[in-house]
């Protein structure tokens, strides 16, 4: 193989049907047969490190499989500046070509290397934009008397999906990154709703 392609969605409940359409008419413009690329895909949020897909994709790079890596846009690698440059610094090093399609990016060498840094600066510029203006929401929220928070009983993320990785060996650090729980008390919640134990 020669062109991988991955795909991230944060959420199982999310659909990676758009990130592929335009994937696949990228690859067909430009010559390339959408069923000779092996597809990497993860339902894990960008700050999971420990993403199954990329890991794969990781592998294929540094043996040589991958020489062209085909993304919908940059953000589906990681969600903050240190975590996506030293990916596409790795990848750079190994000569290979990294493709943006909805950024139109086409990244390689040196060159790639800086304009990927300023692209995930400004990723990561934009998160803690939308961060702020959902904790002013809420805070806007609380003053009127309309917040009721999350309702009792209720989980922020799906106990299912801490069961999975659980089973696939992570640490419940490893979890709790992956699922943005904050104590080792609500992991156990989360593992109890789930049917799994603690």
């Amino acid at each position: 193989m020669t062109i991988g392609v991955y795909m991230r969605v944060s959420t199982r409940d999310q659909k990676n049907d758009a990130q592929r359409g335009e994937i696949t008419r990228w690859l067909k413009a430009h010559g390339h047969d959408p069923s000779a690329a092996t597809w990497f895909e993860d339902q894990e949020t960008g700050k999971n490190l420990n993403r199954v897909g990329l890991k794969a994709l990781n592998a294929a790079v540094f043996v040589g499989d991958v020489k062209t890596v085909v993304v919908w846009k940059l953000d589906r690698l990681a969600r903050s500046q240190r975590e996506g440059i030293n990916t596409l610094y790795e990848w750079c090093d190994a000569g290979v070509r990294v493709v943006s399609v909805t950024q139109q990016i086409d990244l390689s060498g040196t060159v790639g290397k800086v304009v990927a840094g300023v692209l995930f600066g400004l990723a990561e510029i934009e998160l803690t934009h939308i961060r702020e203006r959902q904790a002013a929401g809420i805070a806007e929220a609380k003053a009127k008397g309309v917040y009721k928070g999350r309702k009792q009983g209720t989980f922020k993320a799906d106990p299912a999906r801490a069961r999975e990785l659980k089973a696939k060996g992570m640490k419940s650090a490893e979890i709790m990154k992956a699922l943005g729980i904050g104590s080792r008390t609500t992991l156990s919640r989360y593992l109890q709703a789930s049917g799994a134990g603690s």
